[in-house]
């Protein structure tokens, strides 16, 4: 049938041949007649417009062109070496040129010919030329083109070889017109009519030789949801499996310890927020399955006290509780901040990290086995295999992307029965990509901040506005207040003019001299004693200013600093610089955060810190962090493999992922096990898919 036709090796097809299908294989990854009709072209040239050369500007993107060559010449020597030919039309003469491929252009460029030609414009001495254009002869009278003629990727090696665009194109018109029927449905009949879906073999013609626009675009839209609707099916029939198969602890009461805790000791009334997952988290624990929610809040959101709330329900249970955190600080400060709400409740927590001594660890497994020990916080320590828990009900990780997914698997085997998981992160995740990456998870997010919290101002300043910043922090001190400044480098670098950190503390000592000013600094090659001495000179308020790299990007929670100056902030990212900026703001007090840059920054340096000084709100700088940078860099889904796409793009393509979503969960609710015989269909591609890939989706 026609999985054997697109399982046909692509040396098979006619203009293929052994040579070429090796290029085909190792340049392109296309090894079959399925992988070429899914290399999909990335734009195309509307061959229904010609410009003439005088109109060309330095608006245009891309322009077409049609005219004689009237010369051709070569200039230069080895790696200046240069083919250069003159494209004349009724209204002037351009430059095209070639810095390589010479070899093979040259001789395709006949004088007198007319030809087609298609580039980029570059302006250089007051007159535009197309550096590589795309060529053709000019069609015959009666020879039909298509309007849109597709462009393909291709490589170098395989562009040497003919397998150019151009050469990939005459392949998928060779491959079309076999695709009658075989090309497999794979949806429903209800949803295809529902959705008014072009059919899938349509749909595979017109993206690769469109005859409109509009088919165009129909063609895409169908292969796109095609991508998202069954990228959300593994993840939710996943879920599905997973909620069946997998049994939880039964929280099934709230005790004392939670109670005492709420009327008692609760430092200030909990946000509708807070109030909101707290009973998200309750009915999770209380329903006999597993657990498995990622908790989304910005940072001073107060996902520890959620968190530390959760852990109180397992004691009430009869069960412990862990929260791991990636580094030694932040493990300290989650210990330091939950010891403190625990003060006279009767609930034990411990500390472990790299640093805990012999003794102390003997003391920690011996109260763990016994059952003495409550909650135990901590670092990657707590994954040791020697970690051993009497009866551990709940597992917290703060900031799980610092964890690998063998790291957090550990996790999973601290017990006969896997224990409740509860991810933290205050790195806000935008939905289409918490709808991807972790659509296997409950989510739950704390959208407000806690009464009190004052939001912090942020504002750009050039290098040149130094003295000002200089007077503004000695201002803020004067009235009492702290002040941070990060560097994002520890040693000069030859090929960064990143401002330098031991440069800056020694320019701020002689700003701020002893004895009226006393300063720390901390980064990531200190030895972690003096590291933790240096803090807490900070966090006693011994030290006025902590000079610092990004170390002190989580982890550290003094409510007294009120400013955070960022050097070189263009060479940060966004949800870096958000980051560094909630490290103030945590008091009463107002807060600032100063961007300092040189005046030449990129269009992508100059959106982040525009969005910076904007807004405050980490779910919109997520959404702008996923345009600049797409959703690869932020998550390390490029590693996971998790969004291998070939034709959707999470950013531009957002309705499609929501709508692909919800169609795919109605679907499941109403027939979880795809029994039925009108999603014979479905089920079969998803059987395909899976034994194709690997379960990439498990988070814990």
């Amino acid at each position: 049938m026609s999985n054997s036709f697109l399982s046909t090796s692509i040396e098979y097809l006619k203009g293929v041949g052994p040579k070429r299908a090796d290029i085909l294989k190792k340049e392109l990854r296309i090894f079959t007649y399925d992988h070429l009709i899914n290399h999909f072209p990335f734009r195309y040239i509307d061959r229904s417009k010609i410009h003439k050369i005088k109109d060309v500007n330095s608006s245009e993107i891309h322009i077409q062109l049609r005219g004689k060559i009237t010369r051709v010449s070569e200039t230069g020597v080895k790696q200046g070496k240069r083919l250069i030919a003159y494209l004349q039309d009724d209204t002037g003469e351009m430059q095209l040129i070639w810095f390589k491929g010479a070899k093979w252009v040259k001789p395709k460029l006949i004088i007198g010919k007319e030809f087609i030609v298609f580039g980029k414009p570059t302006q250089f001495n007051n007159s535009f030329n197309l550096v590589h254009p795309d060529f053709e002869e000019k069609p015959k009278e009666n020879e039909q083109v298509a309007a849109l003629q597709p462009v393909y990727n291709s490589s170098e090696k395989a562009n040497a070889t003919g397998l150019n665009s151009k050469g990939i194109e005459k392949l998928t018109k060779t491959i079309t017109p076999l695709l009658r029927q075989q090309i497999p449905e794979t949806l429903s009949v209800a949803l295809i009519k529902e959705l008014k879906l072009m059919p899938r073999e349509l749909a595979y013609q017109q993206i690769h030789h469109p005859t409109n626009p509009e088919l165009l675009k129909k063609a895409i839209f169908r292969l796109k949801f095609d991508e998202f609707f069954f990228l959300q099916m593994r993840i939710l029939k996943q879920k599905v499996v997973q909620e069946k198969k997998l049994k939880g602890f039964v929280f099934e009461k709230v005790g004392e310890s939670f109670n005492s805790f709420y009327t008692k000791n609760l430092p200030f009334e909990l946000t509708n927020a807070q109030k909101r997952v707290v009973k998200e988290i309750r009915n999770n624990v209380g329903s006999g399955k597993h657990m498995n929610r990622l908790l989304q809040g910005d940072v001073g959101s107060g996902k520890t006290l959620v968190g530390l709330l959760a852990m109180l329900l397992a004691k009430d249970n009869g069960y412990q509780s862990l929260m791991m955190a990636p580094t030694e600080i932040l493990a300290t400060q989650h210990f330091t901040s939950i010891s403190k709400y625990l003060e006279n409740t009767g609930v034990t927590i411990l500390l472990l990290t790299g640093s805990t001594k012999v003794a102390q660890r003997r003391i920690i497994h011996a109260q763990l086995l016994s059952g003495e020990l409550d909650i135990l916080i901590g670092t990657h320590a707590l994954l040791e295999d020697i970690v051993q828990f009497k009866n551990l009900g709940l597992s917290i990780i703060d900031e799980q992307h610092r964890f690998g997914v063998k790291q957090r698997s550990k996790l999973w085997q601290k017990n006969t029965i896997p224990p409740h998981i509860l991810v933290m992160t205050a790195t806000p995740i935008p939905r289409t990509l918490a709808m991807t990456v972790y659509g296997d998870l409950d989510i739950s997010v704390i959208d407000e901040l806690p009464p009190g919290r004052k939001e912090v101002t942020t504002i750009h300043k050039f290098d040149k506005d130094r003295l000002y910043v200089f007077n503004f922090m000695e201002k803020q001190i004067a009235e009492g207040r702290q002040v941070y400044v990060v560097y994002p480098l520890i040693e000069e670098s030859e090929h960064l003019d990143f401002k330098d950190l031991m440069d800056g503390y020694e320019s701020m000592a002689r700003r701020f001299p002893l004895p009226q000013y006393k300063l720390s600094i901390v980064h990531g090659k200190m030895k972690a004693k003096d590291k933790e001495y240096e803090m807490q000179q900070f966090v006693k308020g011994i030290t006025q200013i902590m000079v610092a790299t990004t170390v002190i990007e989580v982890g550290v929670n003094v409510p007294n600093a009120t400013v955070m100056v960022i050097e070189s902030a263009n060479k940060f990212g966004l949800s870096q610089l958000h980051q560094l900026r909630g490290r103030v703001g945590r008091g009463s007090d107002k807060s600032y955060c100063v961007l300092m840059t040189d005046y030449k920054l990129s269009p992508t340096a100059k959106t982040r810190i525009e969005t910076m000084v904007r807004t405050t709100d980490g779910f919109e700088i997520a959404e702008e962090d996923l345009k600049l940078r797409g959703p690869g860099d932020i998550m390390g889904t490029q590693q996971s493999g998790v969004l291998d796409l070939k034709l959707g793009d999470l950013i531009k393509d957002n309705k499609i992922v929501v709508a692909a979503r919800n169609y795919a969960s109605e679907l499941l609710k109403k027939d979880p096990e795809l029994t039925l015989q009108e999603h014979y269909l479905v089920r079969q591609r998803l059987a395909e898919l899976i034994k194709k890939k690997p379960n990439w989706g498990r988070i814990s």
